[in-house]
């Protein structure tokens, strides 16, 4: 998709990320930076460097005169990088701006350039350590829990723990014959054995103490419970070394000793939740399980607070996996170990990404999952379990009840995002008019200046109508009538950029808007161009303009 001149707005407001570059180049930039630069956006997921812009906020468009042959310098680039490179030219209203957009690297595949791989480092390029090329490289690498444990044999594994996979598989298909077949059968019906030997996802979900102990002693989990944040020993600590199927449910009973609940009115009824849900506790623990690094010599620790769940795995996030993502995006480190979940109905399917978990913790007006404390070496995943907003819940039980439609996590999380004010990502905006047409989210607006706020009935429900007044915002004639006062007050010529403060909870493209109608009505006027373009009120006659003679 081209580069526009909205989108080269909308930059101007973004902060650079490891997906976006903003270099001034005025008059030059060097080619060879350039292809270093784009190297590293490649390595890092993929993103643009967008050159004529200042690179420091508030940012703005200066305009570049660099790579006046565009055609060439794309062809450049692909033929240095063997990379699709995009380049774009857009004529924005205050100057030339290039967009340069790199795709991802290669699963596995980091790009060089004149032998070296590159990254960003804040303003500057700086080579990638030997622990994150051996990341890169590590992506190709065959499922681990796959391989053949050479030294593992059939009485590695407890047999409660293949009665328990054996009954778990039986209840979710109904086939009699898995009841029928002897163990070894049935572990080859699931791929959990070879002719080779034993895999090690046999022994992670089927080991008995003593096996995982002498060929996979690292793969244990961890409980504790801690009631402060005082360091120093757990007030209670389980360890579990063996097959996760002979653990699964002391967890969860671990877990719900300590299980508080938490209440809430609505309406005549207090109606109670519990602080830790089930089945989110539940598929945190499966997901630390099937998507943890076990070259990574860790444990997964799970950390009980009152308030709070930590489950920590070894390892970091798959590749192509990162927050923003995990929801649309499946891609489990350890297939074999998600695919054998999955025969025994623990999971839908394999490589579930956390969509019960979100589900739940908006459903129950709680925080969403916290991974803010997430690096390449662990995943750290905080549960909540605070009710922070027993209104909002109130509203999602409401809507359920009165639609009787099948509202899913996609649902629930753009309503979740329009309630705290955050941006709904390019992901989940297809649910919108879905959710427009239910009667559950209302558009303020048309077009690029349009809203989004929860139903004026969620607002009137929670006895917050004035809120609603207050977030809904002025009407567009007050808001043109707000910005033909402040010309009128203020003759000369005002820039756009103080125009935009008389209104600074519109964007800049929508303040333009408003100014475009109040022009082609008559009432306001343009003169300059780009940096040195001025509106002012017309002399004509209008509502709340001077009077002419």
């Amino acid at each position: 998709m081209r580069a526009t001149e909205r989108q080269i707005d909308d930059w101007l407001k973004a902060k650079e990320n490891e997906h976006l570059e903003f270099k001034e180049a005025k008059n030059n930039f060097h080619f060879e930076t350039l292809v270093k630069y784009c190297a590293a956006l490649a390595n890092e997921g993929g993103g643009s460097i967008v050159l004529g812009v200042t690179d420091r906020r508030p940012r703005r468009v200066v305009g570049s005169t660099a790579f006046t042959d565009l055609g060439r310098t794309k062809a450049g680039l692909i033929e240095k990088l063997h990379l699709r490179i995009s380049a774009d030219e857009v004529a924005h209203r205050d100057g030339r701006v290039l967009v340069f957009t790199a795709p991802s690297r290669p699963l596995g595949v980091p790009i060089s350039v004149n032998g070296a791989y590159w990254m960003r480092a804040g303003e500057d390029l700086v080579p990638m350590t030997q622990d994150q090329l051996r990341r890169i490289f590590d992506e190709a690498s065959p499922d681990f829990s796959a391989e053949i444990c050479t030294r593992a044999t059939l009485g590695d594994l407890d047999p409660a723990a293949i009665k328990i996979f054996r009954e778990r598989w039986h209840s979710k298909t109904k086939t009699a014959s898995l009841l029928q077949a002897d163990d070894t059968q049935v572990l080859r019906d699931a791929e959990l054995l070879t002719d080779e030997g034993v895999t090690f996802a046999a022994l992670i979900l089927l080991g008995t103490r003593p096996a995982l102990g002498r060929l996979l002693g690292h793969a244990e989990t961890i409980f504790e419970y801690r009631s402060s944040e005082v360091p120093g020993p757990a007030n209670q600590r389980e360890e579990f070394r063996q097959g996760l199927l002979l653990y699964y449910d002391r967890i969860w009973e671990l877990v719900n000793l300590r299980n508080d609940l938490q209440h809430y009115q609505d309406g005549l009824f207090m109606l109670d939740v519990a602080t830790f849900d089930e089945r989110s506790v539940r598929e945190a623990l499966l997901n630390a399980v099937s998507h943890r690094d076990y070259r990574h010599g860790g444990s997964i620790f799970i950390r009980q607070y009152p308030r709070r769940i930590e489950i920590v795995s070894p390892g970091g996030f798959p590749p192509g996996i990162k927050q923003d993502n995990l929801l649309w995006q499946q891609n489990p480190r350890n297939r074999r170990i998600a695919e054998a979940l999955a025969r025994c109905g623990l999971v839908e399917r394999a490589g579930q990404g956390f969509d019960s978990i979100y589900r739940e913790c908006i459903r129950q007006g709680k925080p969403l999952p916290d991974f803010g404390r997430t690096d390449e070496h662990f995943v750290w995943l905080t549960l909540h379990g605070e009710i922070q907003d027993p209104e909002f819940l109130r509203f999602l039980e409401k809507v359920g009840r009165e639609t009787q439609a099948a509202v899913d996590t996609r649902d629930l999380l753009v309503l979740d995002l329009v309630h705290r004010g955050v941006p709904i990502p390019p992901e989940i905006e297809s649910q919108v008019p879905r959710l427009v047409e239910l009667g559950v989210l209302e558009q303020v607006g048309r077009g690029r200046g349009s809203r989004l706020l929860l139903a004026q009935r969620y607002y009137r429900m929670v006895g917050k109508a004035g809120a609603y007044t207050r977030r809904k915002g002025l009407d567009r004639e007050t808001h043109k009538e707000l910005l033909l006062k402040h010309l009128v007050g203020n003759p000369g010529g005002r820039p756009l950029a103080e125009l935009h403060e008389v209104l600074p909870q519109l964007s800049r493209r929508q303040v333009q808007d408003l100014l475009q109608e109040l022009r082609s009505e008559g009432r306001v006027k343009l003169s300059g161009q780009r940096r040195w373009a001025r509106w002012s009120a017309t002399e004509s006659k209008n509502k709340n303009g001077p009077k002419g003679p």
